[in-house]
């Protein structure tokens, strides 16, 4: 049986988010043979719509998988026993990546700051200087429990200065800001439907440079007849060829559908949904006098907005209530910064001003409420 709920709340959680109309309505489409030539031909248009969609000259591919099989898959083929990773942290899932990349690299060299900052460009331009022979950085653009971004395009432009391969973690970033592989010289650049784009969970979207191809294709450790096989995928959208395995049908329909959405709003306009939202949440919070978990405003990210638990309460008990009280469901830190923030999350559905509005007002009357 469906979940039933009597009164949904409003859900500005940090992923999955609530999915727009269009997509809930693509997810109700017949659900075809994958090899039927219907749906090759409908495959390979959501393909291109989405390498339109990355700005990009190179066909995309799909993993049937969470994003975080993407990641994993962009670690294991292209680094390889030879290579050695700078690992950029500035947040919990930059340091998740250290994990892949010690399974597959030769070194890892960490370049970390404090969760609550953000990464230097010249700092990575500092750690080439003492370490030429670095080959493969790892960046996570937006780590959505600090609520922090890091500057892409600067980091990006360093690190092909040195030729080195750049792995960018776009999940919860991409579709709702500027940030393309192509202009920021990343190699593969891995992202999620179900983020800025409004879309379901249950896809790895992975933009792969045509040099990149060329290190996987070289890379002997880079899996081959696996799940984690990021080459498999590489001519699947082309009509006649086999999948590496059954597509997952309804979630390419609610991709589609949201993509469509994305071209039909236009980028600038979703991007410029989200830096507003994000604004009135951040003004309202400092009228409230509560602290952001940035230490400076400017590394916020534009579609979470994290910050500090208030003295007198707990990350759990602020939560509870705004569910409870007001119908408003936000997310809690997670690992470094568990029990330190609660996340208001601003993706594709839930990037309307309103709902930084109605967050604010709800946490001003719980605050006003506890000291009356």
């Amino acid at each position: 049986m469906p979940l039933s709920l009597s009164v949904p709340p409003l859900m500005l959680t940090t992923g999955p988010v609530p999915v727009y109309p269009e997509v809930l309505e693509a997810l109700s489409s017949p659900v075809l043979y994958d090899y039927h030539p219907v749906f090759q031909d409908f495959y390979a248009g959501v393909i291109e719509k989405l390498r339109i969609a990355f700005r990009s000259d190179i066909a995309p591919v799909i993993m049937q998988g969470e994003a975080i099989l993407g990641i994993e898959a962009a670690a294991a083929a292209l680094i390889s026993k030879n290579d050695v990773v700078l690992n950029l942290v500035s947040g919990v899932y930059g340091k998740g990546f250290e994990g892949w990349a010690n399974r597959y690299g030769k070194e890892i060299v960490e370049l970390a700051v404090p969760f609550d900052e953000v990464i230097d460009p010249q700092a990575v331009r500092e750690a080439f200087r003492r370490r030429p022979d670095i080959t493969v950085v790892s960046l996570c653009h937006h780590d959505t429990p600090s609520g922090t971004l890091n500057p892409l395009n600067e980091i990006g432009a360093i690190v092909a200065e040195h030729g080195a391969y750049l792995i960018v973690d776009a999940v919860s970033s991409f579709g709702g800001m500027d940030a393309h592989p192509q202009a920021a010289h990343v190699d593969i650049f891995i992202t999620s439907p179900s983020k800025c784009l409004g879309s379901t969970p249950g896809l790895s979207l992975i933009s792969v440079s045509s040099r990149a191809w060329e290190k996987i294709e070289r890379n002997r450790d880079a899996p081959r007849g696996s799940f984690l096989s990021l080459a498999a995928w590489k001519d699947a959208s082309i009509p006649g060829r086999t999948f590496p395995v059954t597509p997952s049908i309804a979630e390419i329909y609610a991709l589609d559908a949201a993509l469509d959405r994305y071209a039909l709003e236009g980028p600038e306009n979703v991007w410029a949904r989200h830096a507003e939202t994000a604004a009135i949440a951040r003004e309202g919070l400092n009228v409230l006098g509560i602290s952001l978990w940035p230490k400076r405003e400017e590394w916020c990210a534009p579609t979470t907005t994290a910050f500090r638990i208030p003295d007198g309460y707990s990350d759990v008990n602020l939560r509870d209530r705004l569910l409870n009280e007001h119908g408003i469901l936000l997310s809690l830190g997670r690992a470094d910064t568990a029990g330190k923030v609660l996340r208001i999350a601003h993706m594709g559905a839930s990037a309307q001003p309103e709902f930084a509005r109605k967050t604010i007002s709800a946490l001003s009357l719980i605050f006003s409420r506890s000291t009356d």
